[in-house]
């Protein structure tokens, strides 16, 4: 899984490292089993602080994107439910739009848009993967 720092960003580095680990997820690359590098391994690669991957491994784990186990690392385990705040996340995101008097069907349009780029992505990894 590639995964891309954009160290001038406003969001914070961990919570870049936690959404793209989930969009990789949501996309098919990253499957129950998978391996993610390990938090020194992340941190060297980028250049950046231990405890900035660990905030972001913790969150995922905290969420049951990932399991943290000693002598395997971060290992991706997908269970069947949201994280707690989830509709918080999502009443959020619809009041941004509303506030900004996004038409409700446009919403709704740019939101299955998202969700099928991510159903195709996925299917294009699971197709992918039958064949190898």
């Amino acid at each position: 899984m590639l995964i891309q720092i954009e160290v001038n960003s406003e969001k914070p580095i961990y919570m870049q490292v936690h959404d793209q680990v989930i969009e990789g997820i949501a996309r098919g690359e990253l499957y129950a089993g998978y391996s993610l590098p390990s938090i020194r391994q992340l941190a060297a690669d980028f250049g950046i602080n231990l405890h900035t991957v660990n905030k972001a491994y913790d969150l995922l784990e905290r969420e049951g994107y990932i399991v943290l186990r000693r002598k395997t690392g971060a290992v991706v385990q997908l269970t069947p439910s949201l994280p707690p705040d989830w509709d918080t996340r999502q009443r959020t995101v619809l009041a941004e739009a509303l506030a900004k008097n996004i038409d409700p069907d446009e919403i709704i349009r740019r939101s299955r848009h998202i969700l099928d780029q991510f159903i195709a992505q996925r299917q294009h990894y699971q197709s992918n993967a039958e064949m190898e």
